[in-house]
């Protein structure tokens, strides 16, 4: 998505200098993919070195999640701005120590939130923005995804919490950025439950999904297998996933029903904001259908909003609308559905128009956000879409609290991580 906004869209804007990545046949892979055939490599122990030889101005990190503090730090360190996929780090620690970079070097960070750019999610900030309900008093937010989107948490690298704080870091970030964007709040204690319900070896032998198998690829059990993903389609798969993994053994087709899966698949959180708001959100990764349900109680009214979203396999190039899902290719152009319905005490609901915008990666979000990255505007939000590294932190709070809550069993205290915040 970054790769093909610089080297198409805003080429008078950017120059894609350099790439750099772990797994050398990965990244020689995604170039001739990607029709960057001239673009120079460079392995992690080289990254310094990379920014000077290429001078660079500005990284772009999107690695794995528990690695990205490494790269925000050094780059700022070496003088450079820095954009970051949320979430932005995994851990208090290096939450701090990126807080500590930014403060010592002056440095722009921002960190991608494209949620907040969908035309959807700002028009719900528009209208609480309005006063429509009046001040928000309570949050009921329910996150569904599918078997498809859903399951590949649990193929790949994220299965492992160490690696990206399980789904309350690396996937809920989103939905907790974006009620502390619409409430203007911060989160102050977080309370979690949550387990592994439906995936893992001994839900499998539980409920009858799945079959077993180490990997899906070439394996004669996961050919009837609708969970499987596999990889030898001769295409981007192929390509970027299983011919790197030569290199270094990483295989994205793991059995989700198989072992060693440490993060949770359906979580309960309760979360008090600054504000005394409150938010009761449930997230679900293994419903029959994709997209997610807000409802906001306040002194006037109620808001009531649901969007259903098109189900994916992450291997995507958003910008270009095409997406893998576990059968292969496939374009999306479709709407995704959108209802938002503010009822106003003492009067006849009301159903707010959309205009058909959602489009493209993330409800249409993505495109906008490239835009204020590669093309800032001068004249001031009025919704303050863009995050920096406060947004950051203040969004994977509320999970990394939540990891705490499940690991001790009680309500965990914002204020208690003492961040320079």
């Amino acid at each position: 998505m970054f790769a093909r906004a610089i080297t198409e869209t805003y080429t008078s804007r950017a120059m894609l200098a350099a790439v750099c990545d772990a797994n050398p046949v990965r990244a020689a892979n995604w170039l001739k993919w990607s029709e960057l055939k001239s673009v120079p490599i460079y392995s992690p122990a080289d990254f310094r070195k990379m920014i000077k030889e290429q001078r660079i101005d500005t990284v772009i990190v999107t690695s794995m999640d528990r690695t990205h503090h490494h790269y925000l730090c050094e780059a700022m360190r070496a003088g450079c701005d820095a954009i970051t996929e949320k979430p932005m780090t995994t851990d208090v620690e290096k939450c701090r120590a990126i807080l500590d970079t930014q403060r010592e070097t002056g440095r722009r960070l921002q960190v991608c939130f494209n949620y907040r750019y969908a035309p959807r999610n700002s028009k719900v900030k528009e209208l609480l923005q309005t006063g429509v309900i009046g001040e928000v008093m309570s949050v009921h937010f329910e996150w569904l995804l599918d078997t498809k989107h859903g399951a590949d948490y649990f193929r790949r690298w994220h299965r492992e919490k160490a690696n990206g704080g399980g789904l309350l870091v690396h996937k809920a970030t989103h939905h907790f950025d974006l009620v502390n964007w619409w409430l203007d709040t911060q989160p102050a204690e977080v309370c979690v439950f949550g387990g592994l319900r439906f995936y893992g070896r001994a839900n499998r032998e539980r409920h009858g999904h799945g079959a077993d198998y180490p990997f899906a690829t070439g394996n004669p059990n996961a050919k009837q297998d609708p969970f499987a993903l596999h990889l030898d389609d001769g295409g981007y798969l192929e390509n970027i996933y299983l011919k790197p993994s030569a290199v270094d053994g990483y295989r994205r087709d793991q059995n989700v029903f198989g072992d060693g899966i440490s993060i949770e698949d359906d979580l309960a959180v309760l979360v008090r904001y600054r504000s005394q708001a409150t938010l009761s959100y449930h997230l679900t990764a293994y419903s029959p259908w994709e997209g997610y349900r807000v409802m906001f109680n306040g002194t006037k009214g109620r808001l009531e909003y649901e969007v259903r979203e098109r189900s994916y396999v992450s291997a995507s190039d958003t910008d270009h609308n095409f997406e893998v899902n576990v059968q292969g290719g496939s374009e999306w152009t479709v709407e995704e559905p959108v209802r938002i319905l503010v009822h106003p005490l003492w009067s006849k609901a009301q159903q707010i128009a959309m205009p058909k915008t959602n489009k493209g990666g993330h409800g249409g979000g993505d495109a906008l956000m490239l835009d204020d990255i590669f093309r800032p505007k001068r004249k001031k939000d009025p919704l303050n879409r863009h995050a920096d590294q406060r947004s950051g932190a203040w969004s994977i709070l509320t999970g990394i609290a939540g990891n705490q809550s499940i690991a001790e069993r009680r309500i965990v205290s914002i204020k208690d991580f003492a961040l320079p915040l």
